[in-house]
């Protein structure tokens, strides 16, 4: 026989070559023709040429496989070990894999260049699929998901062991953070790094709760989850609020044992819950896609600003200096959060801008910006690093004393939301 496809009017010439060379299995001896025929499993191909091979004397296998060593006898062991493992884990998709011992891989790759049929099943196919069959005759429930699946199994010959990851699963949503001072997402003391010390009062966080653990709780609990992660389209500063339709974000449940969750009920129990700090709204089942989809996606944003100024301005002054900040913005990354961003130039553009002095010194405007553009640097200039600014512009110094986000915007959300900034405009 040559590397060539094999000839199927040889399949009984080979078979007995192979049934010939030692012990084998039904399963490799039919896999090495796997490729042959449907609606047989390797098993049954292998009895039915062995049953052919008869008059020659290769009608048995004759002792342990010299190519599997028996695995294919251990089927239903491994299926019970994985069935074990996910006594009290909800799902309805599965995933079988493999990692084989190095003499297993050593020996199939003898085989298959001594006999190269050219029709063989990789034996690890082979064996995931057994498995496979067999723990779901088992356990009674779940179909087989190459892309997705609920639970992932991964038999390790070598250590003997059988490994289970069970996929997250992910809610999209909107939240609204109607106070200020809390974080985004979890930070650990600054201190002690999250390890407990006497300044975070032992609980190793920078700040007593985040957005992320108000949303999460009711969900993680109901999902009985080892955790979650929220994954948003951007962030706010911690001194901000978060208004108007709210930030988009990906709520996902790490290693859940329920999925099937009441997703009204759960957002009632959290309206509860967060009454007054957090509210959540839009929220659907998602895909994992979506967190790549929330947090790339270049959305337009709506701030609303109290700006205070180091010196009297005059309305007609303000409204100039607005109207020369439209366009362009180029700012290097600001001071205040050198410490955790590249030190880069970054191009942003000010889509509109308008605002009314509400004092001598103070002012109240409303911007619509692209996403990653700073507004507390637009209006400050942080020493130079942002040009143009309305301090600069002013020529005189200007701080953000009050900032609202009030609106994110793109079509490639998973809820499609765009709007100008007329719509829903509100004023902190």
């Amino acid at each position: 026989m040559t590397g060539e496809r094999f000839d199927a009017r040889s399949v009984l010439p080979a078979a007995r070559d192979i049934a010939a060379a030692g012990p084998i299995c039904d399963a490799c001896l039919g896999g090495a023709f796997g490729q042959l025929g449907r609606g047989l499993s390797n098993a049954d191909r292998g009895r039915a040429l062995r049953s052919l091979l008869a008059p020659i004397g290769a009608d048995a296998p004759g002792g342990t496989c010299w190519v599997c060593g028996g695995l294919f006898d251990e089927v239903e062991e491994w299926a019970r070990r994985a069935a074990a493992r996910v006594e009290e884990i909800e799902f309805d998709t599965y995933l079988f894999g493999v990692r084989p011992t190095p003499r297993l891989s050593e020996v199939e790759a003898y085989f298959l260049e001594r006999f190269p049929t050219g029709t063989a099943e990789p034996l690890k196919h082979a064996f995931n699929r057994c498995v496979g069959k067999a723990f779901e005759a088992l356990v009674g429930r779940g179909t087989v998901d190459f892309r997705d699946p609920h639970v992932t199994f991964t038999v390790d010959l070598e250590r003997r062991e059988v490994a289970v990851r069970v996929a997250s699963v992910f809610l999209y949503g909107r939240y609204r953070k109607l106070v200020r001072g809390i974080p985004q997402t979890h930070w650990p003391c600054r201190r002690c790094k999250g390890r407990g010390c006497e300044a975070c009062g032992g609980t190793g966080k920078q700040y007593a709760e985040s957005v992320e653990e108000i949303v999460a709780r009711p969900f993680v609990d109901a999902a009985r989850a080892e955790g979650a992660h929220l994954h948003g389209a951007g962030r706010e500063d911690i001194d901000a609020r978060m208004l108007g339709t709210g930030r988009p974000f990906v709520l996902e449940l790490v290693t859940p044992r329920v999925r099937s969750l009441d997703l009204d009920a759960l957002q009632r129990t959290l309206a509860r819950e967060a009454v007054g700090r957090v509210e959540v709204s839009e929220l659907r089942w998602a895909s994992r896609e979506a967190v790549a989809q929330v947090k790339e996606t270049r959305a337009t944003k709506r701030y609303v600003a109290r700006v205070a100024f180091g010196g009297e301005i005059e309305e007609a002054v303000l409204e100039k200096a607005l109207e020369g900040l439209v366009g362009t913005i180029r700012q290097r990354t600001p001071r205040r959060v050198a410490h955790r961003r590249a030190d880069l130039v970054r191009e942003r553009r000010l889509h509109e801008i308008r605002g009314r002095m509400t004092g001598s010194r103070e002012a109240e405007i409303e911007l619509v910006t692209d996403g990653g553009l700073y507004v507390k640097e637009l209006v400050s200039g942080d020493e130079g690093r942002t040009h143009p600014s309305l301090a600069e512009i002013l020529g005189v110094s200007a701080v953000v004393a009050a900032l609202d986000v009030t609106r994110i915007t793109s079509s490639e959300f998973p809820d499609g939301d765009h709007a100008s900034m007329d719509e829903g405009a509100g004023v902190a």
